[in-house]
């Protein structure tokens, strides 16, 4: 089992448009509304291919309750915590083209006793030893910065690797005191984290470096249409696969994730994985995640030590 735990969830509406004219009434074509967030994403990829994943989150609200029985309909058995304020409403438009544009709401404020909550319930999920825990997305206010730190400390004391995909000052805080299992930035969230700018497959895998010098044991990369890098203290792989026009974007970091957490093998096969369940996601409206029957493994084309002179935009 994976425990997941997504401190600032949503409910995602994403709507189908022809081509998004700002300042104009738009008509959508279509309408899909998923629960929503990074953490839960990568829980609901999982259960689409029939492994085990609960959902940590906390809900308020009416939201808050459609959140929770849509997690049990998507086959996620939720772990709600309580909360005074409302789950947020994130809106996605898509156009026909792929072109995405999504509107985050802030989220609730959490008090310190409603984070402390959020904390117990996910020790408590510690105590069946889950294979790992999944700390995605990001924090809402009141959280604060140190949060994934915390996580870390219970996750640590249980035996349980954290893996976290989150941003800006939370992922600096948790990298800067250690004990992650794996970090999954994109490469505009780790450029911001090491402080320069990205530009060469070796300029990626230095940062990369630098983050497992700090007490990470592995990084993957998504570097959207341009495949994936995992850097490891013992070796550097790129995975990627041909061009593809995508329907949504929204979420496919999520499935790669996701993938990877459900990839069995060697680095190389996980990656491939991963790379896989990503690649399919593109390819679904909203923010659906891929089954079995809509991956291609044999697409996805992994390279071991890749050319570290090689732009990212040659990948």
């Amino acid at each position: 089992m994976i425990v997941t735990v997504t401190p600032n969830p949503s409910l995602d509406r994403a709507l189908d448009v022809e081509r998004l004219e700002v300042g104009e009434v738009n008509r959508a074509h279509a309408a899909h509304v998923h629960p929503g967030g990074k953490g839960i994403n990568v829980a609901r990829a999982l259960a689409r291919h029939g492994l085990a994943a609960v959902a940590v989150v906390p809900a308020g609200g009416a939201d808050g309750a459609r959140l929770v029985a849509l997690l049990g309909e998507h086959g996620v058995p939720a772990v709600p915590v309580p909360v005074a304020g409302d789950t947020r409403t994130n809106v996605t438009l898509v156009e026909a083209d792929g072109v995405t544009t999504k509107v985050n709401a802030p989220g609730p404020r959490l008090s310190d006793a409603e984070v402390d909550a959020l904390l117990a319930a996910v020790e408590d999920q510690l105590t069946s030893a889950p294979r790992a825990v999944v700390a995605a997305g990001s924090l809402p206010a009141g959280a604060g910065d140190a949060f994934f730190v915390r996580l870390a400390g219970l996750a640590g004391r249980h035996g349980v690797p954290l893996v976290l995909d989150t941003s800006g000052a939370p992922l600096t805080r948790a990298v800067r005191a250690g004990g992650l299992s794996l970090v999954k930035p994109n490469e505009d969230e780790l450029a911001e984290l090491v402080g320069r700018d990205l530009v060469t497959v070796g300029d990626v895998v230095e940062a990369a470096r630098e983050v497992i010098a700090q007490g990470t044991t592995a990084v993957l990369v998504s570097l959207g249409a341009h495949g994936a890098l995992l850097v490891r203290e013992d070796g550097t792989w790129w995975a990627g696969g041909p061009p593809l026009v995508p329907l949504s974007t929204v979420g496919a970091g999520d499935s790669t994730l996701a993938g990877y957490l459900a990839g069995t093998g060697s680095c190389a096969d996980r990656l491939r994985t991963a790379v896989a369940w990503g690649r399919a996601a593109v390819l679904l409206p909203g923010t659906e995640v891929p089954g079995p029957d809509q991956l291609d493994l044999d697409a996805v084309r992994v390279v071991e030590t890749p050319d570290p002179h090689l732009a990212l935009k040659e990948l």
